[in-house]
């Protein structure tokens, strides 16, 4: 199990700096994000994907697994606590006004 990160890069999220990647090929059953602009799940037969406000504003997911997707805060959409993405779907979030918001999705599967 692994997590091959990109080039680390600095992003301002919530006023603050933070270094991490554009990128990060996550193979582990459980993730946090860390500032990543994309996320690609894949090899594991599932994932829960934590999406942390305190580090995250805005990332795209991709799912070649299944992915369990959970706020560290507010809800999704401000309907939903969690969401579950089978194999090919992408879902693009942005965290605003404490919740996350799907911007965009090409296969959002609800659970």
């Amino acid at each position: 199990m692994a997590v091959i990160r990109s080039t680390p890069s600095e992003r301002i999220v919530n006023g603050q700096v933070i270094v991490s990647s554009e990128t990060a090929i996550v193979s582990e059953p459980q993730f946090r994000t860390k500032g990543e602009g994309v996320v690609i799940v894949k090899v594991v037969d599932s994932c829960k994907l934590t999406l942390d406000h305190s580090t995250t504003d805005h990332v795209t997911i991709k799912a070649l697994t299944k992915v369990l997707i959970l706020p560290s805060k507010g809800r999704i959409d401000e309907e939903y606590d969690e969401i579950f993405i089978d194999k090919g779907a992408c879902v693009e979030f942005k965290f605003a006004s404490g919740n996350w918001y799907i911007l965009s999705s090409d296969g959002l599967k609800l659970e």
